[in-house]
């Protein structure tokens, strides 16, 4: 019996998997001559050219020029057509909402910062989402219509049982349990949450240092100390939403702290969090410990002691290596990660001498050994994530030219 026009194997859906074949080796490469893109997907001229017609007449390709010299006639070239689809992030912290949108080839077009002052705001988080959302818009000189699909990345999850956020009591505002459905009602495009920490090891894994990898653990560091798994190459989120919430976990070094979400913390982060490396710097005598937040003080007195000679700096990367090492070893124990990548600032600070002492104490302290990295991804590396992810849904969308 004849296959019907969706089914595997007819010329529609072979059709569909060399345009996209070919669309991705696009996103990859950039401009590429119709030549090319025959070679590189095993395609015929007379295949790859007709390819690229249904694909300019869609609208998914530009022929933007010619090549130039090079020995012979010159051939066009093609690109993906940037305003094909557009996506959008948000990455939210009590500080503060930074939203951004790309457009289909993972540009970003549009940026916009609004501050979220704490509990001293009265605006409600719907309006805070959408007015960040539309200051983004505004800047890529777009409207809300334009974008495709959303993603709002949080400290936290949204535990998919209750649809309440959960281990981010430090975000005021976000524990209704009406507000998904309320941002349902106020955003004319899908947006879906995901885990701060989460979206960085997407973008670590998509653009950055764990590229090619399907089993490492991400270790975060700024104001909160988190981690996320990636089994199998897939996102590990837990029965509630909480894997990864390293924060919480007892380690040897601190007091065992009960009902750890009422206190918001827990061993792991009194040991190893960021506000730690002040209190320690302190205890070791060192001089001039950075004033303000703790995360950016961690930063720069982790960075300092990076660069110095001196005892007490040197004492402060060992001390702190060793905590870190500390968590880490129970993490690599059950998990035996292929990987460990060390984001954030608190820990990218420190470079490569923090990164090796990490990695000598993990090998002592747990029998599995991974390799340890430093993060590639250090701009927004949440929003960053958030656009990678709302950009895979977006193009799987926009490039579907089987319907």
């Amino acid at each position: 019996m004849a296959g019907t026009a969706g089914t595997p194997g007819t010329p529609r859906v072979l059709r569909a998997m060399n345009d996209r074949a070919a669309l991705d080796l696009l996103l990859e490469h950039g401009q590429l001559s119709r030549t090319r893109i025959g070679k590189l997907t095993g395609l015929s001229k007379p295949t790859a050219s007709q390819l690229l017609a249904r694909l300019e007449a869609a609208g998914l390709v530009l022929a933007t020029g010619t090549t130039e010299g090079r020995p012979g006639p010159s051939a066009q070239l093609y690109e993906v057509n940037p305003a094909a689809g557009y996506a959008a992030g948000l990455d939210v912290t009590p500080q503060r909402i930074l939203a951004a949108v790309a457009d289909i080839t993972g540009r970003t077009v549009g940026r916009h910062e609004l501050p979220t002052p704490g509990r001293r705001t009265g605006t409600p988080v719907v309006q805070q989402v959408t007015d960040a959302l539309d200051g983004a818009v505004k800047a890529a000189g777009l409207a809300r219509d334009d974008i495709h699909r959303l993603v709002i990345g949080t400290p936290g999850a949204f535990d998919p049982a209750t649809g309440r956020l959960r281990y981010a009591s430090h975000l005021p505002g976000w524990h209704s349990p009406t507000l998904l459905d309320e941002l349902a009602a106020a955003l004319p495009m899908p947006f879906e949450f995901e885990n701060d920490v989460n979206l960085v090891a997407l973008a670590e894994q998509r653009l950055g240092a764990a590229r090619g990898h399907t089993d490492f653990v991400l270790l975060w560091n700024e104001e909160g100390l988190g981690a996320a798994l990636v089994l199998g190459g897939r996102l590990h989120r837990g029965w509630t939403g909480g894997a990864g919430e390293v924060g919480f976990l007892p380690v040897p070094g601190t007091p065992l702290v009960r009902q750890v979400t009422k206190a918001n913390s827990g061993g792991y982060q009194e040991l190893a969090g960021s506000q730690a490396v002040p209190r320690l710097a302190g205890e070791l005598g060192i001089q001039d410990i950075p004033q303000g937040p703790y995360a950016e003080a961690a930063a720069e007195l982790l960075a300092r002691a990076a660069r110095s000679d001196d005892d007490a700096h040197r004492h402060l990367l060992g001390t702190y290596a060793t905590r870190l090492a500390t968590g880490l070893a129970s993490l690599v124990s059950v998990l035996d990660p292929e990987l460990v990548v060390l984001s954030g600032a608190s820990l990218t600070s420190g470079g490569e001498p923090l990164r090796a002492l990490v990695q000598a104490e993990l090998e002592e302290l747990a029998a599995s050994r991974p390799r340890l990295v430093v993060g590639d991804v250090r701009e927004h590396p949440v929003l960053r994530g958030a656009l990678e992810s709302a950009l895979a849904t977006t193009r799987d969308e926009v490039f579907d030219t089987s319907r």
